[in-house]
Parts: C-alpha cells; structure tokens; sequence
C-alpha cells in the first residue's frame, strides 16, 4: 500500500539520516507527564497511518545538523488522540533528554508509520495472557489493554510491572481502571526491587517467578497448554525470565511455530 493511501503527504518531511532517506511527520507536543527525574510521558499531535496496539513509533529532533530518531512505544490505542509516548532519560544520551525538556508546543518529528510484532495479531490462542514488563517496558501492553481483543480472548490476563522504586511504577490510574472495568478476568502484580512496600513482590521478576512469588499472586500458573506470555524490557530481564518459563515447558512463539512466550526489545 503506498504512503498516500495511508497518511496525507502535506506534512510529510525527508530527511538525511546515515546517508539514508527517512521519511517523518510534523508532530506538536500538547501535554506532558513527569513521572520521575528519569521517567516522562509525552502526549503529541500528529497525522499517522493506522497501526496495532504494541507497536512503536520513532520520534526525532533535529540536533545540530542531523535529525536524530529512536523507537518509542505507544500508549494509546488505534482509536485514541492523542499519541503518548513514555520513555527513559539516558544520562548523556543524545536525544532522550531533549524530549523530555519539550512542553506544550514544541514541535517534534514523528516516523508516520508504526512497526514491531508484539501485538496480539501476533499471539495464538490461549486461555490466560500473561503480560509482563520492567520499566518502560509497561507501554505497550497498555495500549493493548485498551483494546477489545484481549478482554474477548482470553479468560484471565495478568499484567505484571516490575520497577525499581514505587514512584516508577507508572500509570497506576490507568492499571487500577482496568481492574475495576474486568474484576475477576484481571489481575495486576507489581514489583519493587529498590525499597520495601506494603503492596508489591520485593525484588525483580526472575526472582518472583523462582520462588513462586508471581504466581500465587496472580492466582493462576504457568503452563505451556493454557499460557501465552508477552515480555517487555530491559534486555537482561527478558534473557532471564525467558530462559526459566522455557525450563518450565513453555517455548518460544514463532511465526511458523507457534509457542507460548513472545519477546521484542529495542532498548
């Protein structure tokens, strides 16, 4: 399918990057959230072709005389205006921290075309979805919770999100929406690895998922007839639990072989 047939080309830019032709959208930043020093949400306007709930877009500023993108993820769903985006501050970073000193106004590139395959478009059928994330790794699986399909297709979803402080821990309104929309169907498990709580599993989600912890806190297990399982996060965390929920029967899913445990990572 074309461009034109997608998104209209009256704010389309190319641009030079690497020598390479990167097409981009004018984008208008309307709101932002300061979840910590390190964690911001934005909210942007933009003109974009349609795109499936846990996919990612880039985001880019001119910075000096290049254009600098990297892939963001999505928090809001097909349907809802406008697109927000939650990211980490990389010290020294070249482009995270120019965006998160962006306020209402300020212009920023948007790629205007989603990608990545961690959507349910991608998830054979099961009767539980596990949904589990470590820091801004909770983006897209917001966005699929917003969604239908998941509430249609499943029994029982799970969302875990792991964090180092509780004030990491974002979009806590949204989660607790979901819990009161779904009581029954819904379980949300929180970590906290840095400092002790009332609430959360201390420690990270390796740990939780040796020592039992997760799944009795959700209520349901593991298993490779019932289970699809959705990761999002930093690379280590992914690596691990990975490797523990496959020594527990489960397998990869592939596109031509289909299994219980779907990974994307762009950190």
């Amino acid at each position: 399918m074309s461009l034109l047939a997608d998104v209209t080309l009256c704010n389309l830019i190319v641009v030079l990057i690497g020598g390479v032709m990167v097409q981009w959208v004018q984008g208008r930043v309307v709101g932002k959230t300061v979840w910590t020093e390190r964690l911001v949400s934005l909210q942007v306007d933009a003109e974009i072709a349609p795109f499936e709930a846990g996919q990612f877009l880039k985001l880019g500023l001119e910075i000096g005389a290049e254009t600098v993108g990297r892939p963001y993820s999505l928090i809001n769903a097909q349907d809802e205006r406008p697109l927000e985006f939650c990211f980490s501050v990389v010290p020294d970073g070249p482009l995270s921290g120019r965006l998160a000193a962006l306020n209402a106004g300020d212009a920023v590139f948007v790629a205007p075309h989603a990608s990545g395959f961690l959507t349910l478009g991608e998830i054979p059928d099961g009767r539980h979805l596990w949904l589990i994330a470590s820091g801004t790794g909770i983006g897209p699986f917001l966005s699929i919770l917003k969604t239908t399909e998941p509430w249609q297709r499943f029994e029982r979803i799970v969302l875990v999100q792991a964090a180092r402080l509780t004030s990491e821990l974002m979009y806590r309104h949204t989660i607790s929406q979901f819990a009161e929309a779904h009581a029954g169907q819904f379980a949300f498990v929180p970590l906290v690895s840095r400092e002790a709580t009332d609430f959360a599993i201390p420690g990270r989600i390796p740990q939780a998922i040796e020592n039992g912890q997760l799944e009795a806190r959700a209520g349901i297990e593991f298993d490779a007839a019932d289970s699809q399982v959705m990761l999002c996060g930093n690379p280590q965390m992914l690596k691990e639990t990975q490797q523990l929920l496959i020594e527990r029967g489960l397998k990869k899913n592939r596109r031509r072989d289909p299994g219980n445990v779907s990974v994307e990572s762009y950190w």
